[in-house]
């Protein structure tokens, strides 16, 4: 399973990206009230793709023996996605007013740009482990 190690990860980072991309499109939609939401495809294969990511970030660290209480980055990165999927939801679905949703997008990539960092410097301090 390891042989493929450097497949995996690359949709996990493909698949990733897939969901900052649907996330900033149906964002958009949901603060500027496009009937476009109501899409079928709209409410099914941002879902799709986010499970996938999920499931491979799960393989990725099963191969690589990386559980979240010996790594704290890891952990880190998990909150954090419990983070992003609450905020997610207010800015797409439950934000009562446009202002809010917007408000809880911006939250929300900055959250995805903390993942983004704990998983490139391996440090829960994400892009801030640099200084």
């Amino acid at each position: 399973m390891i042989e493929h190690y450097a497949l995996i990860k690359h949709l996990h980072m493909t698949t990733a990206a897939l969901s900052l991309g649907f996330f900033l499109v149906r964002a958009a939609w949901s603060v500027r009230e496009s009937s476009l939401l109501q899409r079928r495809w709209v409410k099914v294969l941002p879902h799709l793709n986010d499970s996938l990511l999920l499931v491979l970030g799960v393989l990725l660290a099963v191969m690589l023996g990386m559980w979240p209480h010996q790594h704290p980055w890891l952990a880190a990165k998990l909150v954090a996605l419990l983070a992003y999927i609450g905020l997610g939801t207010l800015a797409i679905k439950r934000g009562r007013t446009p202002a809010r949703r917007a408000l809880a997008a911006l939250a929300a990539l900055a959250t995805f740009a903390y993942m983004l960092g704990a998983a490139i410097h391996h440090h829960p301090l994400s892009w801030l482990a640099l200084l």
